[in-house]
């Protein structure tokens, strides 16, 4: 099968820098791709700004971007996107809970504005041979008030369209990345695909231990991991998705699969490799003042990051004590980063600070440093956009070395299949 893909929701375009094996871009700020995988669409809107930054920087750095679409993915015509053996994409957790429609006469619909509906449409209309997301890893336990149904009915709506599944929650530093960053990812396939018949032969603890996409570019310590308890459950148990909404909970682990709508989860440990620490990634120029910290940043900082308890009332007028731990200030450097966020470099609790080489001074993290935390090149998010708005791209990103772990697995998955 040819190595054709969509990308969802693409952002400045990790998933195709990942997969490419993108490290640099020529003089003239083209991508140099190194991998084989052919884009055949792309899709990327910012419904909350009028100027496009993320797609003007796929649209800059991608020498062929290929067709793309910077409009609001609900309107797109699912049954004109072009065929492709790869869907991937990096979608919002939000709330999947489903309802009847007041005639019934269309089964059951999701919240309106929830992008993984969007998805669906596309699998529908497409079925979409493989698929490849990526999520925040609190997906499997919400909502809070019944922990796991969201994920519960994603995997439904994926076995009610004709897909296998196996999910991983991956911390990006476990496996030599610079950025302690936990992301869910979800990988399915059709079940009547080859690879499909591949995974029915094998026992769901070895495939899940060994043999699984997740297993061979993710090694986990197999000794430790099999000390844990598995836990199980159908999905077919219940009538429909509306009936999960209703009652499903349960309490999905860090790794999984799911068969013909059978669960199996189970948590597994790492084989961890030595991370990229912030020194290692720290810009060293004389020419970084711009981003030192005033004293009065400072005093500011060491009171977000500060644990503290402060008393505070519910809005029915019950009182409560509100609790912080303490964080580290500055920053590690010894260390990969903390989970980079889209406020970064504003005076903020999950800001970075870290110690200018150079000079001692404390400061912000650059944007390159925020790219290179993400693995993206160096200032590929130097496109006209203004800092904030690269600060805020990278936030928003995945890490990209990721993907390229995953990249030669998928791949020999992709050209065996027929």
């Amino acid at each position: 099968m040819e190595k054709t893909v969509i990308e969802l929701f693409a952002g400045v375009g990790g998933f195709r820098v990942g997969l490419n094996n993108v490290s640099r871009f020529t003089e003239s700020g083209k991508a140099v791709e190194l991998n084989n995988w052919k884009f055949v669409w792309a899709s990327q809107w910012e419904p909350s700004t009028t100027i496009q930054h993320a797609f003007d920087c796929y649209v800059t750095r991608f020498d062929n971007p290929g067709p793309h679409s910077n409009e609001d993915i609900s309107v797109v015509n699912k049954k004109e996107l072009p065929n492709h053996s790869l869907l991937v994409g990096g979608f919002p957790c939000q709330d999947y809970s489903v309802a009847r429609t007041k005639s019934n006469e269309k089964g059951i619909e999701g919240k309106k504005g929830v992008l993984f509906w969007q998805i669906v449409e596309i699998l529908e209309a497409k079925k979409s041979p493989f698929v490849l997301l990526e999520n925040v890893d609190r997906l499997l336990k919400s909502p809070a008030r019944q922990r796991g149904r969201d994920f519960g009915i994603m995997l439904r709506v994926f076995s009610d369209l004709g897909y296998n599944i196996e999910w991983r929650i991956i911390n990006a530093a476990d496996y030599g990345c610079a950025q302690r960053r936990r992301r869910l990812f979800i990988f399915a396939w059709r079940k009547e695909l080859k690879y499909n018949e591949n995974v029915l032969i094998q026992d769901t603890r070895e495939f899940e231990f060994s043999n699984g996409l997740f297993a061979k570019a993710f090694p986990i310590n197999i000794e430790s991991s099999s000390r844990n308890a598995q836990k199980a459950v159908n999905i077919y148990d219940f009538v429909d998705t509306v009936a999960m909404t209703d009652n499903f909970t349960f309490l999905f682990e860090n790794s999984g699969n799911m068969i013909d709508g059978q669960v199996k989860t189970q948590r597994v440990e790492p084989n961890i490799e030595k991370p990229i620490t912030l020194s290692e990634i720290q810009e060293e120029s004389e020419n970084l003042s711009s981003y030192f910290l005033t004293q009065n940043q400072i005093k500011k900082f060491e009171y977000l990051k500060n644990g503290k308890k402060i008393d505070r009332i519910k809005p029915n007028g019950e009182p409560y004590i509100y609790s912080e731990g303490g964080m580290s200030f500055p920053d590690c450097l010894d260390l990969p980063g903390r989970t980079m966020l889209t406020s970064e470099a504003s005076i903020n609790r999950s800001t970075h600070v870290i110690v200018d080489k150079a000079s001692g001074n404390f400061r912000f993290i650059t944007p390159i440093e925020a790219e290179r935390m993400q693995s993206f090149p160096d200032n590929w998010t130097k496109t006209g956009m203004p800092e904030n708005r690269r600060y805020f791209m990278m936030g928003n990103a995945l890490v990209t070395k990721v993907i390229k772990k995953l990249e030669p697995e998928l791949s020999e998955i992709i050209t065996n299949e027929k």
